[in-house]
């Protein structure tokens, strides 16, 4: 299995939400397609927003508290048809338990529970090279504007 990480979600030129998922050196990144509501579910869940009421992924996190069980890791484990699929391995007091779920579920519970994420190697064929998506200059720039206190503002804005 590929440790996977976190990076963001970026938009593709439809406006269709893509988590991005990349590897430990940041050579390579997974692309998962969600919807809308799944995106900014994730982004709240990456940005550690305050929310008035809890999420899914919080209901089912503070479950998994009561019950005792822990999410051990999140693996993607499959691609059918274009559609990514994934399993929470937990750990319970009466032995592991491995649970299907779609990614951007999986996703969302693992940021809120600070939990690894794999990639089976079987999909590595799905990464993209990078580099190859940017040339450096591009990336140079990318670098600036997210990380610059104007961008960070209106993240929070859209929230």
């Amino acid at each position: 299995m590929i440790r996977l990480y976190i990076k963001g979600l970026a938009y593709d030129t439809n406006s269709n939400p893509i988590i991005l998922l990349s590897d430990e050196r940041e050579d390579m990144v997974l692309p998962i397609w969600v919807g809308i509501l799944e995106a900014h579910a994730i982004t709240i869940a990456i940005e550690g927003t305050p929310i008035q009421r809890p999420m899914t992924y919080d209901l089912f996190h503070t479950m998994l508290d009561c019950l005792k069980a822990t999410i051990k890791r999140v693996v993607i484990n499959d691609l059918k048809e274009n559609t990514f699929y994934a399993e929470l391995h937990l750990g319970t007091p009466e032995g592991d338990i491995v649970i299907d779920s779609r990614p951007s579920d999986a996703i969302a519970l693992a940021i809120k529970s600070s939990s690894p994420v794999f990639l089976n190697k079987k999909l590595t064929g799905s990464m993209f090279q990078i580099k190859d998506l940017f040339d450096e200059e591009i990336r140079d720039e990318l670098d600036k504007l997210f990380n610059s206190d104007l961008f960070k503002e209106h993240k929070k804005s859209l929230h």
